[in-house]
């Protein structure tokens, strides 16, 4: 059954002339780590293929290099030689036979690769790699544009349907077209028409070389985010020379990747950038794709209907949701597992030279081997606690067939999910505890709210127990710990006990940030509204300025003076996620949080919290009306002995298992696995 009329203009085919898109989807690039991996092109196939099969119209592959300098990193993929082929036909006919079209992404890393043998437009080294790169000559300027059209040639050779040049967020091409990184005075420097003359011979050697039944991308940095990046008229002019030099699509690139503005996290609004993209489409004729945090059927939808863009660009989401535009074209959105937009599993990883996944749906990039086993023998068995662990253990055991009673003292389900959701910039996780909490009904577990489960109940008639009961917060030992001014995270955002204007936050990691993100903000939060958020960024949305920066930012004051401590004299939000800890820091910095590092924590009395710094010894009262402790977690696993003394098979999952943080991924991920061979 196809429910057209409520997503029409997502679901509407694209036609291109020489071939016709089923639909607006296009499944960004996004690089897995399979690409280098041994027999990752077989897992690759299947990954894509899911993504096909779930009604994706166009993918785009993780970036391949066109030579060997171009390569992000020393074992990065290339393909410049016929005998690649053949690896790249798994890929491009498991998704033929699957129903979808893939495109291949073309990406010279220049200046941002991270190895010895990198090459830009000049001799200046990126903030964001220790390498300083080589200044391409004339001639190696003219071998690197045939070196594109070759690997174009080789991606139709290898039954890909297109390519999509990389030409945006901070790489070779982008290196070209600005001041900031092409000091040029040669006819590929100077003025704006030599700047941009390398993408324009790279697409008119790329269209040679493959023909015209080829789909052509490419991917325009239509803003910036750097200072001495392009204005909105280069953008202009570049577009529209572009579309003349042979682009089938012209997709958005937004930011380059040293830019000190957030452009995909959590905290960023959904269709935050979609404006830019909109703002071109009077000045070319060819599709354009809008991108970023476009999570949801009905927001690309929106996006469509306002006449923004021809299609929508989405990874991640298709990461979470390999069947996402089926789920919409069956009008069942409410069952998508929504993208949360956190980059734990999936950016982190790929910038850790990990396999790329997905932090609510652990299958991702592991088809082939995360997979539920025969179920040889039906039990009944008892789960308690519904945080992420709980529930992604029922939910699969269930499907599996296993009879599951999921027990909660709360009145419902979500455990810390609910606790979460509550920080400003975390509002997607409704969105996941919507998804679970429905897949619940769908998957038939026996949902047991507002129920303690004892020793007792669990002894009796279940095969096995399955303890998901979470944590709870760890009580350092300090003099006055017991006084009423200090409070736990879990007294703060789960029972709102109240808070004074001053505040010391015990401990800083990701609880200790996140409390303090939620005691600064008062009313809106910034991730919900679109302008204010646009401002505290510094963004400019009339692009008057090049690169699109304003220059200053405006941010509304903060709820509380809030001071962040930890004992340790590495920098504060060290152990935050690789692609985000900057922004929640500079987040924190902009609502004129201090952060202490290095301090013993002495005494807290009635003034507030004293605290002595390790390295001079010297005493410090912070005043405070209230301290909030943030300071790690303890497993609650105490049945496990008692079960287990009465014979019952026990097993822990999340962070009864381990509490390290509040960590997500890993728990949907161990109650998956155990759920698949339990």
């Amino acid at each position: 059954m196809s429910d057209s009329k409520t997503f029409p203009k997502l679901l509407e085919p694209l036609d291109l002339g020489f071939t016709t898109l089923k639909n607006r989807v296009l499944m960004g690039s996004m690089h897995t780590g399979l690409e280098e991996e041994k027999g990752g092109f077989e897992k690759m196939a299947e990954f894509y293929a899911e993504r096909a099969r779930g009604g994706v119209a166009l993918m785009v592959t993780g970036g391949i290099s066109p030579n060997f300098r171009g390569r992000l990193a020393p074992h990065s993929s290339q393909l410049s030689f016929g005998w690649q082929v053949k690896k790249h036909k798994i890929v491009t006919d498991a998704v033929h036979k699957a129903g979808g079209k893939i495109a291949m992404q073309i990406l010279h890393a220049g200046r941002y690769a991270y190895h010895p043998f990198s090459v830009s437009a000049s001799k200046l080294k990126a903030p964001i790699t220790p390498f300083t790169p080589k200044e391409l000559s004339d001639r190696a300027v003219r071998k690197t544009i045939k070196q594109y059209a070759k690997c174009a040639k080789l991606a139709k050779q290898a039954g890909y349907d297109g390519v999509e040049i990389m030409g945006s967020e901070g790489y070779l091409i982008n290196q070209f077209i600005v001041t900031r990184t092409n000091k040029r005075n040669d006819e590929w420097g100077g003025s704006y028409q030599n700047r941009i003359k390398f993408p324009l011979e790279i697409i008119k050697a790329v269209k040679q070389a493959v023909g015209d039944d080829f789909i052509i991308i490419y991917r325009l940095s239509m803003l910036d985010l750097v200072e001495g990046g392009s204005s909105w008229q280069e953008v202009v002019e570049l577009a529209k020379a572009v579309e003349k030099a042979g682009a089938t699509i012209i997709n958005t690139g937004i930011g380059w990747h040293e830019a000190r503005v957030p452009t995909i996290a959590t905290s960023v609004p959904r269709g935050a950038f979609t404006w830019v993209t909109k703002k071109l489409r009077n000045e070319v004729s060819v599709p354009l794709v809008t991108s970023n945090r476009i999570n949801m059927p009905e927001v690309a939808e929106n996006i469509l209907a306002d006449d923004s863009a021809d299609m929508v660009s989405m990874a991640r989401p298709l990461l979470a949701d390999a069947d996402f535009v089926v789920k919409a074209e069956q009008g069942k959105s409410d069952q998508i597992n929504t993208c949360i937009a956190c980059n734990q599993a999936c950016l982190d990883h790929v910038f850790k030279n990990q396999r790329a996944t997905c932090l609510v749906n652990p299958r991702a990039c592991y088809e082939t081997e995360l997979v539920p086993t025969p179920l040889l023998q039906k039990k009944k068995i008892a789960v308690v606690g519904s945080g992420p662990a709980g529930m992604a253990f029922s939910i699969e055991a269930s499907k599996r067939g296993h009879e599951v009673h999921l027990f909660d003292k709360a009145a419902q389900v979500g455990g810390q999910l609910n606790i979460a959701k509550q920080i400003p910039g975390k509002e997607e996780f409704y969105e996941a505890i919507r998804y679970f909490s429905g897949q619940l009904q769908l998957s038939q577990v026996n949902v047991h709210l507002n129920t303690e489960a004892t020793v007792e109940i669990l002894s009796q008639g279940f095969d096995e127990v399955v303890l998901a009961t979470g944590v709870t917060p760890r009580t350092p030992d300090i003099k006055g710990i017991d006084s009423d001014k200090v409070l736990n995270y879990i007294d703060v955002l789960w029972h709102k006990k109240p808070v004074g204007e001053k505040v010391a936050v015990i401990g800083a990691g990701g609880i200790g940030f996140d409390v303090s993100e939620y005691l600064v903000h008062q009313g809106e939060s910034p991730t919900l509204n679109l302008d204010e958020w646009l401002k505290e960024w510094g963004i400019d949305d009339l692009y008057q300025l090049p690169g699109g920066l304003l220059g200053q930012t405006e941010v509304s004051p903060p709820a509380r003076q809030v001071t962040m401590l930890q004992r340790k004299e590495s920098k504060m939000g060290k152990g935050l996620g690789k692609t985000t800890g900057w922004i929640h820091r500079m987040s924190l910095k902009h609502k004129n949080v201090r952060m202490v590092t290095g301090v013993q924590y002495k005494e807290i009395n009635e003034q507030g919290l004293v605290v002595e710094y390790t390295q001079s010894g010297k005493q410090e009262l912070i005043e405070a009306d209230n301290v909030i402790i943030c300071a790690g977690q303890l497993p609650l696993r105490a049945m496990q002995m008692e079960l287990q003394e009465k014979g019952v098979s026990v097993h822990l999952i999340g962070g009864a298992d381990v509490a390290a943080e509040l960590d997500a991924k890993r728990a949907i991920r161990q109650g998956t696995e155990l759920a698949f061979t339990i």
